[in-house]
């Protein structure tokens, strides 16, 4: 018995030990579009992809600019962001990054408000408050454009205020008489009597995206173990959304379970989801992500991007930071992609190849 015993236990000192699952992290911030990657974590369904691929995948939150300054510092494989963040912030520094997931527009979940019913044209000379340089500005900007007044932009007065200061700053500041936000702040500010919608993302479709984007190094490793990654966060969130998307008890808990991760009540997050245009299922995400419309509405994000010199301080034209399409074609120089739209993991899970 002895012998018996030894023989095994010199056979499996033999044997080479089996190598550890490489460990991918994920980084996504509060919002209606990124909270079911809280869901998918907690739920087990992130474990249960991960497990079929064969690799180990944390899912950290973090507030926002700090997520996208994680990723430009590659201390994070992949990251939540909106498209315009996306192209000015990781691929301005340099970092080469492919959208995987293109998970859904803000259809009204952005918004322009104002007192005492003021329109664009009586904007000029007044103060505006939001998150400069971010999709609050981008969409304040289209509006005005849209609505006649873009040779009177220079004379708004763009108040910078922080996302987490805008509600109270201008709740309690009666004289404040615009304002631009993003749910659910903008139901809040709603609230307040008096204040009214001038403009919202509604009027924008597509133009505001939200992307789960991976470095594309990350991607290309020579083991695969980044496809594979990309392979189970692609299968993990359109199980995620197809529950979200269920009626009954099943939709009820996976909303509740997204609403879980800000803090939301099942009515809230159903309210922010009335207002964003998921693409629940994966044919929609890769029809729309093939489509000249996307080419189209990236083509407004860089210019506005360059006009604000959001592109880099060495970015002498707005093609010195290029996206790539998932028809390979190119905005910019083909030298110097940074941005890449990549529909392939979506068509598979829409191919049910996942």
């Amino acid at each position: 018995m002895r012998k018996y015993s030894l023989f095994f236990l010199l056979l499996s000192a033999l044997l080479p030990l089996q190598a550890a699952s490489p460990t991918f992290t994920v980084g996504w911030s509060i919002y209606v579009g990124w909270n079911p990657y809280f869901y998918m974590a907690k739920s087990g369904i992130l474990k249960r992809w991960a497990e079929k691929y064969n690799v180990d995948i944390k899912v950290q939150r973090f507030d926002y600019a700090p997520s996208l300054d994680a990723f430009v510092a590659k201390n994070i494989d992949a990251c939540t962001m909106t498209n315009m963040e996306a192209l000015d912030m990781p691929a301005a520094s340099g970092v080469d990054t492919t959208a995987i997931i293109v998970g859904d527009f803000s259809n009204g979940n952005d918004a322009v408000m104002v007192r005492n019913n003021l329109s664009f044209a009586q904007l000029p000379g007044k103060q505006v408050m939001l998150v400069q340089k971010t999709v609050s500005e981008y969409l304040f900007e289209r509006g005005m454009v849209m609505n006649g007044q873009q040779s009177e932009l220079k004379k708004v007065k763009l108040l910078n205020t922080s996302d987490s200061d805008i509600v109270g700053a201008f709740m309690n500041n009666p004289s404040s008489q615009a304002v631009v936000t993003w749910k659910p702040l903008v139901s809040q500010i709603r609230s307040v009597k008096g204040v009214t919608t001038i403009f919202d993302s509604s009027k924008i479709p597509g133009e505001i995206l939200d992307l789960l984007v991976v470095r594309t190094d990350i991607l290309n490793r020579p083991d695969g173990s980044g496809a594979r990654f990309a392979k189970a966060m692609t299968g993990a969130w359109f199980e995620t959304l197809s529950q979200l998307a269920a009626k009954g008890a099943t939709g009820d808990k996976a909303a509740a379970g997204v609403a879980a991760a800000s803090g939301d009540t099942l009515a809230s997050i159903r309210e922010q989801l009335s207002t964003t245009h998921m693409f629940y299922q994966p044919a929609s995400a890769v029809e729309f992500t093939v489509s000249s419309d996307l080419k189209q509405k990236m083509e407004l994000v860089r210019q506005f991007c360059f006009r604000h010199g959001l592109l880099g301080e060495n970015s002498a034209s707005v093609d010195d930071v290029a996206i790539q399409f998932p028809d390979k074609s190119v905005a910019g120089k083909k030298d110097r992609v940074r941005l890449r739209f990549d529909a392939g993991y979506m068509q598979m899970a829409a191919g049910g190849k996942l």
